[in-house]
């Protein structure tokens, strides 16, 4: 088989160049095309120096005759609302997609609509008929769905790091499901690449705040994928903030331990669980993490701690935002729905310092 032709809508953000990053140098897959509705007519490397001579692709448009029609996948860089209303051409012409947004991250109506209406959208789906056929693009957890589909919904940022750190302790009865608490910090690149006043440097620097309280879209995708694992309910309580850093999510997730459940045991759940996920990495009290040890990689690093006086299990989960909590796990469902090695074009360390 020869390399895997590659398309990217929304190739002008930041998802779009994390993804170009991830591809420039992956061993099976090549970059056809890169369509957006600004920037047209322009080199991605005139929009981002670092790609020049790596990717100087010209951007077209999405109605471009430029566009190649026998792509092997296309990713949906986009905002919510745009892989819906689009999806449905490539997959009728035998193109995998996979889409950054919650446009395909829930099997049903229902669920989705919620989700709309907590970032304001319009309470409709475009193409509601791809839904139960959509796969929730989080591999440690869905390896074999995401093998098997053409349409992948990849998870938001804040899921991921509080599904990974949770998904062991709820699948193993380990703690008390209705005392979760997630406490999630994450940079300001999380907002995208459009300017906005809150995110203006003289309106950010040295300021954090909590937004969203009971009430971001992301808890619709964790209650649903830690439902999945326990076979029951379960709701938990998740407040955001953003932090004074470009990139990064760190989440503390606290939960009573169940009855006799030791620490031991935990730390060697979670090992198990996580024994063939390359990109789990799981620590205990004796090795504190940061968060610079996973920035610009696809790992997730997980800190176990136990607080023998009140009971509580905290998990402290560390990803980065920009690549295991969005282009790296669209790279590395791209890799499993095309059989190859997953940990292709992926398998780096983080920037240090």
């Amino acid at each position: 088989m020869g390399k895997i032709k590659v398309g990217i809508i929304g190739a002008g953000g930041y998802g779009g160049c994390g993804a170009i990053e991830l591809l420039h140098r992956h061993p099976d897959a090549e970059l056809a095309i890169l369509i957006d509705k600004q920037n047209i007519g322009q080199r991605i490397s005139d929009i981002y120096p670092h790609l020049q001579g790596f990717c100087d692709l010209t951007i077209v448009a999405p109605d471009s005759p430029e566009i190649p029609q026998d792509l092997d996948v296309v990713f949906f860089a986009t905002p919510d609302g745009v892989g819906q209303q689009f999806a449905p051409s490539w997959i009728s012409r035998g193109t995998k997609v996979i889409d950054y947004s919650g446009d395909f991250r829930f099997n049903n109506l229902k669920t989705y609509l919620g989700y709309a209406e907590r970032i304001n959208k319009p309470k409709e789906h475009k193409s509601p008929e791809l839904l139960p056929n959509a796969v929730y693009g989080l591999a440690e957890l869905h390896r074999e769905e995401i093998a098997r589909s053409n349409l992948v919904g990849n998870p938001g940022c804040f899921a991921v790091s509080c599904i990974l750190g949770l998904a062991p302790a709820v699948k193993y009865d380990l703690i008390e499901p209705e005392t979760i608490v997630c406490d999630a910090k994450t940079g300001v690149s999380g907002a995208g690449k459009n300017p906005n006043p809150s995110f203006h440097y003289p309106a950010r620097y040295e300021a954090m705040n909590a937004y969203k309280i009971s009430g971001h879209q992301h808890v619709f995708e964790i209650e649903q994928e830690l439902t999945q694992l326990r076979g029951q309910e379960i709701r938990v309580t998740f407040t955001p903030h953003v932090v004074p850093l470009c990139r990064g999510i760190l989440s503390t997730i606290y939960a009573k331990v169940k009855q006799g459940v030791s620490f031991n045991k935990i730390k060697e759940s979670y090992e198990a669980f996580y024994r063939e996920d390359r990109f789990v990495r799981v620590f205990g009290p004796e090795k504190p993490q940061i968060s610079t040890a996973v920035r610009g990689s696809n790992f997730c690093n997980l800190s176990l701690n136990m607080d023998e006086r009140t009971g509580k299990l905290i998990v402290v989960s560390f990803i980065d935002n920009l690549v295991k909590g969005q282009a790296g796990s669209a790279v590395q469902n791209m890799n499993i729905m095309f059989g190859l090695d997953e940990g292709a074009g992926l398998m780096h360390p983080g920037v240090y310092p």
